[in-house]
């Protein structure tokens, strides 16, 4: 006798399998017939739009003034030099977000990505071929790698770039392929369960399982909107006797939101501590605050993106009230 269901099966069966060091199957099942590619389509655009990663974003080569220009006694042009220089995937430690990095190399030799690691690098691309260099051949040269998500075309990072340094096309997600399969799996005498496999591959910056844990943590932050509304019917926090769940995040202090440290010092010096007070700022207010220039603005409003807010967001009042208690009681 058929049951008439009062609720979706929640799936309860997750596994791991390790195909390579930079490549696994995420497999998790059974879900209701459509649930697994309800989940698994926004998790892989997750995947690939939001996964954080390195790449140059700017060199600056002795010698040379474009990127149509030659180094004497180098094999490559500029330009292929520059190709050959995006194969390379680096990835900075230490915690850096961003960092200049300056080599210099006689010939005769062929560069390699290995080559260029060093204390503050790790290219973990080590075959990559970059430069032939012949036997009175010089090469010296810097560049910038930074951090962040998707892809910045050449124009957008020339502001941050300093004298003589040749813009680049920066290409960041670490996540080069995610595919996802469903299959069917029998649960008791129904064959119409279904099974979400996701293939997962990276170039070696972020693991597999570590990038689909992050992709997992931004659509939970983006989905966070919504709590906000539901919170408007649901009783008060202080009613319930209990925090409200988002006064976690709200409440963290601003360090969490990894801010370079002028960003960092203007707001600790106006006084500002926690994440949810720039939440309920405007964008006016927030372009008030003492000392803060145009570029630690707009690092600010797009940390609080990456984090699932945006400043000037509307908030619940018993949320808004819950921050304030916080502040105040700091």
């Amino acid at each position: 006798m058929k049951k008439i269901k009062t609720s979706p099966l929640l799936p309860k069966e997750f596994v791991v399998e390790q195909i390579s060091a930079n490549e696994a199957n995420i497999i998790a099942y059974p879900f209701e017939t459509g649930f697994a590619v309800s989940l698994a389509h926004p998790i892989r655009r997750f995947l690939l739009s939001s996964s954080v990663g390195f790449a140059p974003i700017g060199i600056k080569i002795e010698g040379a003034k474009h990127e149509f220009d030659s180094v004497r006694g180098m094999l490559e042009d500029i330009s292929d030099f520059i190709i050959n220089l995006k194969g390379i995937r680096f990835k900075l430690k230490n915690g850096l977000k961003e960092k200049e990095i300056t080599y210099s190399f006689a010939g005769p030799c062929e560069i390699h990505g290995s080559d260029l690691d060093n204390d503050d690098v790790e290219v973990v691309t080590p075959n990559a071929f970059l430069a032939t260099l012949n036997e009175d051949a010089t090469l010296n040269f810097s560049v910038k790698i930074h951090q962040g998500i998707g892809y910045a075309p050449s124009e957008d990072v020339r502001d941050i770039l300093g004298d003589g340094y040749i813009a680049l096309d920066a290409y960041f997600t670490p996540v080069r392929r995610a595919t996802y399969a469903i299959e069917n799996v029998l649960v008791e005498d129904n064959p119409n369960f279904e099974k979400v496999v996701i293939n997962i591959a990276t170039d070696g910056q972020i693991s597999p399982v570590d990038a689909f844990k992050n992709a997992l943590e931004v659509m939970y932050a983006q989905m966070a909107v919504f709590n906000s509304e539901v919170s408007i019917k649901a009783p008060a926090a202080a009613e319930r006797g209990d925090e409200h769940p988002e006064l976690k995040r709200l409440g963290a202090r601003i360090e969490d939101l990894g801010l370079s440290a002028r960003s960092f010092n203007c707001l600790d010096r106006s006084n500002i501590k926690y994440i949810g007070e720039i939440v309920m700022m405007s964008q006016n207010d927030l372009k008030e605050v003492k000392n803060l220039g145009k570029k630690s603005f707009e690092e600010i409003l797009e940390k609080i993106t990456e984090y699932g807010y945006t400043v000037g967001q509307d908030l619940a009042d018993d949320l808004i009230s819950a921050i304030k208690k916080k502040i105040e009681a700091e």
